[in-house]
This record gives structure tokens, C-alpha cells and sequence, in this order.
């Protein structure tokens, strides 16, 4: 089994089409979707059961050039 967890990101000005590119290259999103708002992109990521959330997200992640900020949603039941 693996967990849902959604991650928004807020891109540097300018940047955010290169980020979504960077994230599609790496194949590790389930959706990806450019958003209004405070954050620029909203990815659904499935991580599996034995992987630690946090160091998943910042190794394979949050180390794209062009990202400035994120927030991660953990996610529980699907109604």
C-alpha cells in the first residue's frame, strides 16, 4: 500500500513552466496541475508504505532549481 500525499509548490517568477518539466522528467507524480493562488503547482504523489514522507519529498523534490516554497498535505481515507 502507499500513502496520498498532495505537494504544493511556489515557483520563483518565471519559473514555473521548468519546474512542471523537471517534476515530469523525474515520473514520480500521479497528476501534476498549475494552480492560481498562493502556489503555482498542485502534484499528487503516491509514496510507499516503507519510504519516510519527508525525506521522499525533499530528495526527490524539493531539490529542483526554481522552487521557493511547498506545502505537503498527508492525506487518510478516500469517501
Amino acid at each position: 500500500m502507499s500513502a496520498c500525499v498532495f505537494v504544493q509548490l511556489r515557483c520563483k517568477p518565471g519559473t514555473t513552466y521548468d519546474v512542471a518539466n523537471r517534476i515530469v522528467l523525474r515520473e514520480m507524480h500521479s497528476e501534476l496541475y498549475s494552480t492560481s493562488g498562493d502556489f503555482d503547482l498542485l502534484l499528487k504523489v503516491y509514496v510507499g508504505d516503507d519510504d519516510d514522507i519527508s525525506k521522499y519529498i525533499n530528495e526527490k523534490l524539493l531539490d529542483i532549481e526554481g522552487i521557493e516554497r511547498s506545502l505537503t498535505t498527508l492525506t487518510f481515507k478516500a469517501f
